[in-house]
């Protein structure tokens, strides 16, 4: 099993979640997702980019 990071830089976010870099900004402006400093570097933990993509809403099916 690979070795996976506790915390994501936003570009690895970004990679992981297929969300683009403004819609991360906007979510950690709004308060829906949190983000750390370390130094000069956002840090967002991997468990709550996952728990704010549960919480997107669900599409409906057609």
């Amino acid at each position: 099993m690979e070795n996976q990071k506790f915390g994501l830089t936003i570009e690895e976010a970004v990679d992981c979640s297929g969300i683009g870099r403004t819609k991360i900004f906007e979510a950690i402006k709004l308060g829906k997702l949190t983000a750390r400093k370390a130094g000069r570097r956002t840090i967002i933990l991997r468990e709550e980019l996952s728990d704010f993509l549960k919480a997107l809403p669900v599409r409906e099916a057609a």
